[in-house]
């Protein structure tokens, strides 16, 4: 091929596949300026080795190999009864269980490339990238838009920084797509201390936007999309609900709590009442145990045990546990066996020192060990099926640590496309009545 055929080769090929130029480079496993070599092979300023010239000509198949083998495709969903879209995806604990309401998944994005792997071992598909650079007016039309929004601006690890945190303007990405597409229902989710964010000032302000009842001007130093920023004049009319729900409460033993925020768009279903028509789920709070999740490691080969840590690593651990402990709290490492009711909260930097979930391991003669990325998936609520080797294990760790308990989606999901089906289909009856 002559140089100028290459680069138009290269530029139809991610065009067909439907792939912006950060994914395609993601998917050739180029670096972290991926996108502005791919940028220069399309231009035909460089050209592509050999080698990748190959994976781009193969680039297709494998996509097909990867629909084709993942456990939750969207061909898993016969006759869809709505479509929805997956917002700040991560690995799809939020998809799963609306593809389970018999939904179909027709947008997703997630910036995080490792993420993105993950997603598209078990999905079939890969992610659109940086939702701020994607237009609302290029997302397909759906019914319900779902969106666990980054939460570290608002955690305690994120120093609580909210709307002034790159991560807590997120949110307005979410309301111009909700200004743009007007989907009937959406599930938002957050960490427990949005809650109390600003001493309720934040969560006040997200529930005031999407109900049309608060004027927020963005300052211009808030980071923030134009496209964004000018949706922000536009008014929502949605009635909006949220509720803390805990994960132990719903079957996974973990002493995990999120703030889910629920809406229904008032300008479609007019003269509804969601303050008695929508329900929450009742946590049925069957006892947990963290041992009906552990994997049986006492026959593991030393060779093969990443899981136990090191005794460097056990004794800081040890060390910084009495250190809080002289200082009068409670600071430190957290040791359960497989009688313990639940665990901490999993967190994205478990992958570090696996402090917050060690698993007591004294009755084999040894230190304690970090959980395994199938135990990680499981307090998490996946199903056995979900691939949790498409990355590295410190990555798996991250991805779990950031994603939800598919448990409580499930329920939270059961209700919501329960409601907003009912209504929707005594909409349709009466307009042709």
């Amino acid at each position: 091929m002559q140089h100028n055929d290459i680069a138009q080769y290269i530029k139809c090929t991610r065009e067909n596949l439907g792939l912006g130029r950060t994914e395609f480079a993601n998917l050739l496993g180029l670096s972290s300026t991926g996108e502005r070599t791919v940028r220069g092979w399309e231009t035909g300023e460089h050209k592509p080795t050999k080698a990748k010239l190959d994976l781009i000509e193969n680039l297709e198949s494998e996509l097909q190999k990867y629909h084709h083998n993942a456990p939750f495709n969207n061909s898993r969903v016969s006759n869809p009864e709505f479509k929805f879209i997956d917002l700040f995806a991560g690995i799809g604990g939020i998809r799963l269980p609306f593809q389970r309401q018999n939904g179909e998944c027709v947008f997703t994005s997630e910036w995080d490339k490792f993420a993105q792997k993950t997603y598209l071992a078990n999905f079939g598909e890969m992610p659109n990238g940086d939702i701020t650079k994607i237009s609302a007016s290029e997302i397909p039309d759906h019914d319900v838009l779902l969106g666990g929004f980054p939460c570290q601006a608002f955690s305690q690890a994120g120093l609580k920084q909210g709307f002034s945190d790159t991560r807590g303007t997120m949110f307005f990405e979410i309301q111009r797509i909700l200004v743009e597409k007007r989907p009937k229902a959406f599930l938002l989710e957050n960490v427990k201390q949005l809650k109390g964010h600003d001493k309720g000032n934040t969560l006040k302000t997200i529930l005031g936007i999407l109900q049309g009842q608060h004027e927020f001007e963005a300052a211009d130093d808030i980071p923030m999309s134009e496209e964004a920023r000018h949706a922000l004049s536009e008014k929502l009319n949605y009635w909006v609900d949220f509720k803390v729900l805990r994960a132990a409460d719903f079957g996974a033993p973990q002493n995990r709590e999120r703030v889910y925020i629920v809406g229904f768009d008032m300008d479609y279903f007019k003269g509804v009442d969601f303050n008695s028509e929508f329900q929450w789920p009742v946590p049925p709070k069957t006892k947990t145990r963290l041992g009906d999740i552990l994997e049986d490691l006492s026959q593991i080969d030393s060779s093969e045990d990443k899981f136990t840590i090191s005794e460097k690593l056990w004794a800081g651990h040890q060390r910084r546990k009495l250190e809080h402990k002289n200082k009068g709290n409670g600071f430190g490492y957290s040791l359960f066996n497989s009688e313990s009711e639940y665990t901490s909260t999993l967190s994205a930097r478990y992958y570090k020192d696996g402090s917050e979930i060690l698993v007591d391991q004294s009755d084999l003669g040894k230190r304690p060990r970090k959980l395994t990325p199938r135990e990680c998936a499981r307090l998490q609520g996946f199903p056995e099926e979900f691939i949790v080797d498409a990355v590295s294990q410190g990555q798996i760790y991250k991805q779990f640590g950031n994603s939800v308990c598919v448990n409580v989606i499930d329920e939270i999901a059961k209700n919501l496309v329960y409601t907003m089906l009912k209504f929707k289909n005594e909409l349709i009856d009466s307009n042709v009545a």
